[in-house]
């Protein structure tokens, strides 16, 4: 799918050339338009938190390669771009890329009147979400109730909780809090739904084989991220000692790493950020090389800015998806700058299900309100306003 994919990117007509690339920036969030020379506009986004530094690095080392150049070459366009700012091959330009690439078929989804799945290959529709709790600071009571009320409400039937403490090197988020949530909300939520946990890079390898047997006595099927993401064969010994599903790599941007994560066998279940990993193509081709290993798909999307919306797209696309789409629960009493992100909000959920919508591009409308307070930068071709 990958390679025809890009083929297909790559070989499209000839589009007009880009004339603005454009920012609207708070401190974690900013939306980026890209303007064609035919007037014809995308929007995307960059990845979540310190955004406003994202946009610096955009219109420093990505912006100026891109003016003057065909919009309709995006696959070019991200192969280049990294070449071009090789010294720098970490996270921030990866995110800042995520922005440009994503705003960029935004705007050929508008022009071809398709949405952005169908331009990767897809088709609109539904997909099975699983509620995702972002909470530590919460009893295993208070978690599970809410939890009952999202089943009752929306009807999810998979949900995921947190495990341990972030990087927390095997001391929990209080005494006890692991060995207590996980039986808790089994036993409130019963054993029809699915039930996944998150480590966060909490336990050593002994201590998340230990909580991974615990796990899988309660029935849980997925075991997020168990130790330091950056140590690959901490989280394999993990991988190889369970019967559960270790998955991981939402913090890995580099595509070599990604290679050894899949032929290595580091995890069960791939997890890349199309926010984190460089947009649409590379977490695409994260997805075709873990589906050449018979490894599935379930993107990391931990927020419902745009990201989500990205990730509903991509599971309509990859050939090996998992069995559902991240979906957190956490409102803008957790994340305040949620607030008012779209016109008409495309996170809508019945049976535990949301859907793809069949608009051109991204199938939304960012909200005029959410513009105010927030930093405009633009980057033009020399000599145009």
């Amino acid at each position: 799918m990958l390679s025809t994919t890009i083929a297909a990117a790559g070989n499209a007509d000839a589009g007009p050339v880009i004339a603005r690339v454009e920012t609207f920036s708070k401190e974690f969030l900013s939306f980026v338009r890209v303007v064609a020379e035919d007037g014809s506009e995308g929007w995307g986004q960059v990845a979540p938190y310190h955004a406003d530094i994202t946009a610096q690095i955009l219109h420093r080392q990505i912006a100026p390669w891109v003016v003057g150049r065909d919009a309709n070459d995006i696959a070019g366009l991200v192969g280049m771009i990294p070449e071009r700012e090789h010294k720098f091959p970490g996270s921030y330009l990866r995110r800042a890329l995520a922005g440009l690439e994503t705003a960029l078929w935004d705007r050929r989804g508008k022009a071809e009147e398709k949405s952005v799945c169908e331009l990767l290959g897809g088709r609109p529709g539904p997909l099975r979400a699983y509620a995702s709790s972002m909470r530590r600071d919460i009893q295993p009571e208070d978690e599970a109730a809410r939890l009952i009320r999202l089943r009752d409400r929306f009807g999810f039937d998979a949900f995921k909780f947190r495990v341990g403490a972030e990087c927390g090197h095997d001391v929990d988020e209080w005494p006890g809090r692991t060995e207590a949530i996980v039986p808790t909300v089994r036993r409130l939520l019963g054993a029809q739904v699915d039930l996944l946990v998150d480590g966060n890079s909490g336990f050593s390898p002994k201590r998340a084989i230990n909580v991974g047997h615990m796990l899988e006595d309660e029935g849980v099927i997925h075991f997020e991220e168990p130790c330091l993401y950056w140590e690959l064969e901490q989280t394999r010994e993990v991988t190889e000692a369970l019967s559960l599903d270790v998955a991981g790599g939402e913090q890995d941007c580099d595509l070599s790493t990604w290679q050894r994560i899949i032929d290595l066998r580091v995890v069960n279940i791939v997890q890349p950020d199309v926010c984190y990993v460089g947009g649409m193509l590379r977490a695409l081709q994260v997805a075709a090389l873990a589906a050449e290993s018979g490894i599935p798909c379930t993107p990391h999307s931990a927020n419902l800015s745009m990201v989500t919306l990205f990730t509903m797209h991509l599971l309509r696309v990859v050939d090996h998806p998992g069995k559902y789409l991240e979906f957190s629960i956490e409102g803008s009493d957790y994340y305040p700058w949620q607030e008012k992100l779209f016109v008409e909000s495309p996170y809508a959920v019945d049976e535990g299900k949301v859907v793809v919508p069949d608009r051109p591009g991204w199938g939304v409308d960012i909200h005029p309100d959410w513009f105010v307070g927030s930093i405009q930068q633009v980057t033009t071709q020399a000599g145009v306003p």
